[in-house]
Order: structure tokens, then sequence, then C-alpha cells
């Protein structure tokens, strides 16, 4: 099965410390108000269906499962009798266009959206606003931060399950390069959210994000060692794989400074956006290695170059360079 998974992280109304971890590098990711609501609006002018929940995926994969199931054994029977069928149908069913000339363009994959950290604008300020288009989200939280400023409290958390949306791990304490920590830490990170999250809603949860994107085939491993079943990273791709008994749902990042239509462009059949971003993605995971610490610094500047190139898109204030530079990486 294939999917477009959006990531967002959070949103602010006049300053991006609001909500979420407090950096340069977590600013990189926050959107204002008015830039979530133009993505919002560009994504429901094209899709009439809503998002799914990862519990639709579960759904889709059996049924998908039983349909290979009867075609295998559908091809197990009599292929002498299927053979004569198939001719008897070809000399009587007339001359038609193909569905893909019927139809115009080919259907458009089903879209998913998430937001990664567990900021508190996935309550005061996202939910809201999907639920208004019927529309329900992934809200993915760093559980050592439930209840500190900028951060969903247990209420909030509880709350947001109740009206629909998916509440997930995405880890405990958030470590800066999830895949450079021992595998028992990523268990116990794993294991730790889980537990507290398993607290607070009274039933077991087993999605996932990887934070900060730094996916590993360690970091699979020790996810469904702690009981994650569906895992989202943060490659650009479509298809929903398997590994270490976990489903793998890549995303599609939007971040601050990005055109006010990116989401749109992102699920749209035939995504040129889609190949960009795969691309881009490769090759960043080309030059951080070599760069090591020195590219969140790099991203930063960047950031800093883009937002003041394109800030006025999005009504943003502008920053000077040394602001850009300060913070850790979240």
């Amino acid at each position: 099965m294939r999917a477009v998974t959006l990531l967002f992280h959070d949103v602010y109304l006049t300053d991006p410390s609001e909500s979420g971890f407090r950096s340069s590098a977590a600013d990189r990711y926050k959107l204002s108000l008015a830039a979530f609501d133009a993505q919002l609006g560009a994504l429901a002018a094209v899709r009439e269906d809503a998002p799914l929940l990862v519990s639709d995926l579960v759904d889709r994969g059996r049924g998908r499962d039983r349909r290979d199931s009867t075609q295998r054994s559908q091809r197990s029977g009599d292929r002498k009798e299927a053979a004569l069928a198939s001719l008897r149908s070809l000399r009587l069913a007339p001359r038609r266009p193909s569905p893909a000339l019927r139809s115009g363009p080919r259907e458009a994959h089903p879209f998913i959206i998430t937001f990664d950290d567990g900021g508190v604008s996935y309550y005061t300020l996202a939910a809201d606003r999907l639920e208004r288009r019927g529309w329900r989200g992934h809200c993915f939280v760093s559980t050592d931060f439930i209840g500190t400023p900028g951060f969903l409290d247990a209420a909030q958390i509880r709350e947001l399950d109740a009206r629909g949306h998916v509440i997930g791990s995405h880890s405990a304490s958030h470590p800066t390069r999830f895949s450079a920590c021992a595998f028992e830490r990523m268990v116990e990170e794993w294991s730790r959210s889980r537990r507290v999250l398993e607290d607070l809603l009274g039933r077991a949860v087993q999605v996932a994000s990887v934070p900060g994107g730094y996916f590993s085939a360690a970091v699979a491993r020790a996810a469904a060692e702690a009981g994650i079943t569906s895992l989202f990273t943060s490659e650009p791709i479509t298809t929903i794989s398997q590994q270490s008994a976990c489903a793998l749902i890549g995303r599609y990042t939007i971040r601050r400074g990005d055109a006010s239509d990116l989401a749109r462009r992102f699920v749209v059949p035939s995504s040129w956006a889609r190949s960009t971003a795969w691309t881009a993605w490769n090759a960043k995971g080309l030059i951080k290695p070599l760069l090591g610490p020195s590219y969140i610094h790099l991203a930063d500047w960047l950031c800093w170059l883009r937002r003041n190139a394109e800030g006025a898109e999005v009504g943003l204030p502008r920053r000077s360079a040394e602001g850009a530079k300060a913070g850790r990486s979240s």
C-alpha cells in the first residue's frame, strides 16, 4: 500500500516559542497560524477525502491480504477453464477505452496528517482546524515534556484522544540523534514513552514516530521490541514497508518558509514536489555524516537566508543571523 503522509510540528500565533521545543533548530519546522491555514486550505481544495488514520491502514492491509489470498486460490484452480473464459470474454466484449483514459489523471494516494513533538499548539490551534473539515490527525508526544511549558498536558492528551485523534510516542526524552543511541537506550525510550501514554489513555499505544528523523534498522528493531507496530519515519516516500515487525511509513515535511501550498503539491498524483523532496532528503543523508555537528549550524544559516527571502509571504518577522544560530537542536 502507498500513502502520502504529511509531517507538521508546531503552530504559533505571534512567536515560535509558544509551542514545542525552544531553539533555532526547532523553529525551522514551526508554522505561523496563517501559514498553517494556507496549507490546510490548499490541501482541502484538491482532496475531498479525509486523511487516513493508522487504524485505517491496518484495515486496508488486512483487506489486501484477503484479496491476495483469494487471488492465489483462484490461480491454483482450474487454469484451463479460466483461460477459456478469458478467450470467450475477449470475443464477446466490445472494445472500450482504457480506464485511465475514461477517468483522466490517475487516482491520488490516500493521505495522512501527523504532528511531531507534542507541542501544546496541537490542542490549542491545529486540532480544531482539522476537525472543522471533519479531519483527524496523529499527535506524537515526547512524554518527558508532558505538562511543561509549551507542551501538552495530561488532560489535553486525553481529550484529543477522546475527540478521535491518534496519540503516539515520539520517544521519552527526544534524544538529539536517536539512531546514535545504544540499542538498550532506544528500547527504553520507546518503552517508557509507551507506558506513560498507556497509563494516561488506559489502552495500548503501538504507534510512534522517530525523533529528529534519525532512523536506522536498529531503531526499527528497538521499536518492535518495545511493542511498536507502526513507525513513522521522515523519509519522503509513499511506500509502506515492513521491518522488524513494524510497518514503516515515510513522511513529507512541511517547514517554515515553504511554499504556502506545499501540502497540496505533495498529495496530488505524479507529484514533482515529492520527487524533489526525496532527492533533497537523500542528498542531506550524504552531507550530514560528513559535517557532523556543523550540519545544524549550516541548516540554521540556510533557514535564516530562506526566511528573510520568503518570510514576507507568510507574515514572518525578520531575524538577525546571530539569532538564527542560537539554541540547541531538538
